[in-house]
């Protein structure tokens, strides 16, 4: 789909000062040529070609025969674009559960089950590539600082053809301005704003484009950001009772206004080099650090914006990406070879007190006093102590991708593109759950005040053999076929759970430990432990399989292949149709549950229709598609027992849906509307037992957790957006106003509708619908640019996720987005 007009990229002829290198077409897109300017700010009808790389070829966005949505870089600046929470609302097939910057998880066109980005659960079904690079990560989406970028490609559908295992969905494209060879030129832009109910923030950008020599040239790019905060934390207390006392607490030296603020700093560099008038290599380095304070939720049971949380809660998440690309020609075939190394640390300090509120209430409603009465939470001196949990958590990601592809002339009636790919993911998960003073005896071995471990190290490995090929069978009428064979090496190793002494621990953690013969060392008591080399300091490993007395990796393989199938016709100038069916996969994986059974892949069958047509002399665009997607034994997670994350396939879903897109420009007006509605619902009902094959759940205390029919959760049946934006000269410069009004839906938090006599969504919630408006005004002249606005104008409480911390709790929490945010900015270019 075509969310607004985007920047040309190569269409365009170069003003005075402008070039490019061989077979990159590369622009100074922070300046324009005046006639593309005057087109964006709606002057003039826009007849520049809408550039993509969507297929791994350049090619105008109206041409390509699959649903594509794009974001420019004029529109980018126009909208305020900086993070992935702002772009999203101009996608309409993208919907997403967050916590926190940092700890999102993307769906695209329903394709949800909610319950996902644990570290140790499924892979992402929806792929985010920065550049020619895959940035996917387990747990959490990379949030990159939106700043000097080209445009945002969204593609819709499985794009597992070219993309491969983490696109089951759809993929989301980051594409940066490359260096420029044509001249010096930069900017630098500058906001303060004020949030509703909140603190001051504001943020300063930079870049600037050196050519260095003829054939080399460097670009960079620097930012610093700072998110005011709007969730207070409020006074509250605690008192846990035991036989003969009680222990009581509250967060006085805690609380605080406004505690959820979020600095963010980084920068990048490429570097293009022009060997000769063939090859080009283009180096390039990205390193952003996010650090955020408190929480992003309110509590439902307090006024709006309030919580009461127990200590600080400070977390880190940065990454460094160094990447190359070498784009040239072996005789008449363009040849191109990208790869990429990604570490991205994360820390985070949280409160787990709802955790310990939990079990207290339970062990009530069993007749004891509370959690005290039913288990012992003593210090080495055997006094009773504040059994109130706190969690240090660490992830070390580490991801390197490798993909050499050759592509066949574009100019022919036949054309190909094949390739080879590699990625190697990496994360050592570290979660230290602690209860301060706890008694040696209760703790993990090694690990005192540690009343539960996770320590393990994650590995995910991808091969791929890909190819797609195009036959202009006439004109008008162009078939396209793509395969894709893949094979998939997943695994998972270390510990998880309570100690030896733990009384809550009999059937978890160290008495799971694995021993020489492959038995859980609580039925195996007189057997050595079996000894591994995965280098963690841990007290033994029960998330392994056992081989000749060692501890080994515990694994998940697989191997295919998936297609995509095309032909589009073009009947007329300006207008085009298509029809595809194509097919994704996500892998499947290990539940550190060891009594949970693997989990297997599932599949995404898509059958589309769609159309791209311009009107008008190109004043009018509008750009749909039809289509209706059948997933196969899809993944689902949830809280199981002692909280922790099991995956399951459930049976299939069948989602169907249309989305669509117009844009006018005229008359110094460009409108842009934008929607898309989805219906997804499970076919066949899901059991509490994922190996249960009966029909409706009725093997010997088994019961259906999810009806057939439910729809699924998080995506809202619609989701749209409508911008308005009016330029007109106004002495030596152009003023304009803009308006943005984003609407969803409603959907529920939870796909389970039944967890041992309660539903879930019961206490969770629906995730209820919000619009929201955002305004602007300004002036540019010259070099310079002024402009102030407001960001949800009226101040709604869009929600953006429900959730709750632990498989027995019942207080929800309700992600938010910013409330109302009054803003000015200022911008010279140079």
């Amino acid at each position: 789909m075509l969310a607004s007009p985007a920047i040309a990229q190569n269409a365009q002829p170069q003003t005075p000062g402008q070039s490019s290198a061989p077979g990159t077409n590369a622009t100074d897109v922070t300046a324009p040529p005046p006639q593309v300017q005057k087109a964006q700010d709606g002057q003039v009808p826009d007849q520049s070609e809408i550039v993509i790389t969507a297929t791994k070829r350049e090619e105008n966005l109206q041409n390509v025969p699959i649903s594509v949505q794009v974001l420019g870089t004029r529109k980018l600046d126009q909208l305020n674009i900086s993070n992935f929470e702002q772009y999203t609302k101009q996608l309409p097939s993208v919907s997403f559960q967050t916590a926190q910057p940092g700890f999102t998880t993307v769906y695209m066109r329903g394709v949800a089950t909610g319950g996902d980005g644990n570290h140790s659960g499924s892979l992402p079904s929806v792929g985010t590539y920065l550049d020619e690079q895959p940035v996917t990560t387990i747990g959490g989406t990379l949030d990159v600082h939106i700043y000097d970028i080209a445009r945002i490609e969204s593609l819709a559908g499985p794009q597992g053809t070219l993309y491969g295992a983490s696109s089951e969905a759809g993929t989301i494209r980051i594409i940066t301005n490359k260096p420029d060879l044509g001249k010096t030129y930069g900017r630098v832009d500058g906001e303060i704003n004020s949030v509703a109910h909140g603190g001051i923030g504001g943020k300063l950008e930079g870049m600037i484009n050196l050519p260095l020599t003829s054939r080399i040239a460097f670009r960079a790019v620097g930012f610093y950001e700072h998110d005011a905060g709007y969730i207070d934390n409020v006074p509250g207390s605690r008192t846990y009772f035991y036989p003969g006392g009680s222990i009581g607490f509250n967060n006085s030296g805690f609380v605080k206004k406004n505690f959820n603020d979020v600095d963010i700093y980084g920068g990048r560099a490429a570097l293009k080099i022009d060997l000769d008038d063939n090859w080009t290599v283009l180096p390039q380095i990205m390193y952003q650090n996010t650090k955020a304070n408190g929480v992003f939720y309110e509590n439902e049971n307090l006024p709006e914006l309030q919580t009461v949380r127990f200590q600080k809660e400070p977390a880190k998440d940065h990454f460094t990406q160094a990447a190359l690309t070498i784009q040239g020609k072996i005789a008449n075939f363009d040849v191109t070879y990208a790869g990429a190394y990604m570490v991205r640390p994360r820390s985070a300090a949280s409160d787990y007190t709802e955790y310990t509120d939990a079990y207290d209430s339970y062990y009530q409603s069993l007749g004891y006093l509370g959690l005290l009465d039913y288990q012992t939470y003593v210090d080495n001196s055997g006094t009773i102590i504040n059994p109130r949990q706190h969690i240090l958590g660490t992830d070390k990601f580490q991801k390197l991708s490798q993909e050499l592809r050759i592509a066949t002339p574009a100019d022919k009636p036949i054309r190909a593109l094949v390739g080879a790919f590699y990625q190697d993911q990496k994360n050592h998960i570290f979660q230290n759950y602690m209860v301060d003073n706890l008694a040696t005896s209760l703790s993990v071995t090694g690990y005192p005040g540690t009343i539960w471990l996770t320590n393990q190290r994650r590995q995910d490995k991808d091969y791929a053999l890909f190819g797609e090929a195009n036959w202009d069978i006439t004109p008008q009428i162009t078939l396209t076929g793509g395969l894709r064979f893949y094979k998939f090496n997943n695994s998972l190793y270390g510990f998880a759970g309570f100690g030896a002494g733990n009384p809550g621990g009999f059937s978890t953690g160290q008495n799971r430990c694995l021993t020489v013969n492959g038995l859980q060392a609580r039925f195996d008591r007189t057997s050595a432990l079996a000894t591994g080399n995965s280098g963690l300091d841990i007290p033994c490993y029960n998330v392994a399989d056992v081989v000749d007395g060692k501890a080994v990796p515990r694994r998940s393989k697989g191997s295919g292949h998936i297609h995509r199938l095309n032909v589009q016709w073009k009947p007329s100038n300006g207008l085009m149709f298509y029809a595809t069916w194509s097919r994704g996969f996500r892998p499947g994986g290990i539940n550190r549950q060891p009594n949970a059974p693997p989990y297997a892949a599932d599949f995404l069958t898509n059958y589309e229709a769609g159309w791209k047509t311009t009107f008008m002399g190109s004043r009018i665009r509008w750009n749909g598609a039809i289509y209706h997607q059948k997933w196969s034994g899809f993944q689902f997670s949830f809280l199981g027992a002692n909280s922790l994350t099991v995956i399951q396939n459930g049976r299939n879903a069948s989602v169907n849906g249309i989305e669509s897109d117009i844009n006018y420009v005229g008359g110094g007006l460009t409108l842009t509307l934008s929607g898309a509605y989805t219906d997804a619902k499970t076919k066949g009902a899901i059991c509490h037992s994922s190996v249960d094959t009966t029909p409706n759940c009725t093997d010997a205390g088994d019961y259906i957790v999810t009806p057939s029919g439910t729809r699924l959760p998080v995506t809202p049946r619609f989701k749209g957006s409508a911008t308005a934006r009016y330029s007109w000269p106004m002495g030596s410069g152009n003023a304009h106003v803009q308006g943005v009004v984003a609407y969803q839906g409603s959907a529920t938090a939870d796909i389970r509708q039944n967890d041992g006599g309660t539903n879930p969504n019961d206490f969770l919630g629906r995730i209820k619908s919000s619009t929201v408006v955002d305004l602007f005004t300004g002036y540019d002249w010259g070099r310079y640019s002024f402009e102030l606005f407001g960001s949800n104008i009226f101040d709604k409480r869009n929600e953006l996720s429900r959730f709750v911390v632990c498989s027995i709790c019942t207080q929800t929490k309700v992600v938010v987005g910013r409330p109302r945010t009054i803003g000015l900015r200022a911008g010279m270019k140079f």
